[in-house]
């Protein structure tokens, strides 16, 4: 069975940090990936901004679609301005109704970056509403609700991230590591993000761009320490101790399931899972 993922990202390199291992698996078996960077990304610099870092930005997370084998759309919305509006759920159920989603990612609605939160909140108010025939009626709705997964993160409040889902991902890290170096303008330039506000980030372009990176790439590493037993609960003692690099996600549960379905105490219905494994529960 083919599936179709569509995950979102708040700024072009969000999709790419949270996800680019399992969007990789994924199409590698066959399924089809969709990126969407909810904002253009036009304020995430120091020393440019407007078009010209938005156009910049745009063809960095192109070449690292490439990486991937996946698509990738940037929304012309500046960075640091989206907003919960009407038209942008609109916007958003529009996208997940054309790609015909199965599974749709995002940020969770608490994050410490506005274009963060409300891109999991505009994800959240759409899920319902792609399958009513009566919203947005420009565009088919879906046949089916897909399933809601949220990237993981170290966030407390109003409750921590919960993983339902944990991947392996140390046979495609290296995939994400060449996305990482194919995004200078967040992950290598002086004045980037990173470059500013990373302690101990070096002065040497070539350091700095490999410090960033394995920086960015150790977070990874601490999904898989930090949810070890999972791991090891999925795919056994001997692997699970040894994997490296993780991604994990969680799951929006919009109603009560009638079948009786079960994958780690959750009933999922008729709600396809990826193919990267059943849901786990420590419960």
């Amino acid at each position: 069975m083919e599936l179709r993922i569509i995950a979102f990202g708040a700024h072009p390199d969000d999709c790419e940090l949270k996800a680019g291992g399992v969007a990789a698996k994924w199409a590698s078996q066959g399924h089809k990936v969709k990126f969407v960077a909810t904002t253009n990304g036009d304020v995430g610099h120091f020393a440019m901004g407007g078009g010209e870092l938005m156009l910049r930005r745009n063809a960095e997370v192109q070449r690292c679609a490439g990486i991937l084998g996946i698509v990738t759309q940037v929304l012309d919305i500046h960075d640091g301005e989206l907003l919960p509006t009407i038209e942008n759920r609109r916007t958003f159920a529009r996208l997940i109704r054309e790609w015909q989603a199965d599974i749709v990612l995002s940020h969770r609605p608490n994050d410490y970056h506005p274009d963060h939160r409300y891109t999991g909140i505009l994800v959240q108010d759409a899920a319902v509403l792609v399958a009513a025939p009566f919203f947005a009626t420009d565009t088919p709705p879906c046949t089916k609700n897909p399933v809601i997964l949220f990237y993981s993160d170290g966030f407390q409040k109003p409750y921590p991230f919960d993983p339902a889902i944990i991947v392996d991902v140390d046979d495609v890290i290296d995939k994400k590591r060449a996305c990482i170096e194919a995004m200078p303008s967040q992950f290598a330039d002086r004045d980037s993000w990173m470059g500013r506000y990373l302690p101990g980030v070096p002065e040497g372009d070539e350091a700095r761009k490999n410090f960033i990176r394995e920086w960015l790439i150790e977070r990874d590493a601490e999904v898989a320490d930090r949810y070890r037993d999972l791991l090891v609960k999925r795919y056994g003692a001997e692997r699970g101790n040894a994997i490296k690099h993780a991604e994990a996600v969680s799951r929006l549960i919009l109603m009560m399931k009638r079948s009786t379905e079960s994958y780690g105490g959750l009933m999922l219905s008729n709600y396809p899972i990826p193919p990267l494994g059943a849901e786990i529960s420590r419960k």
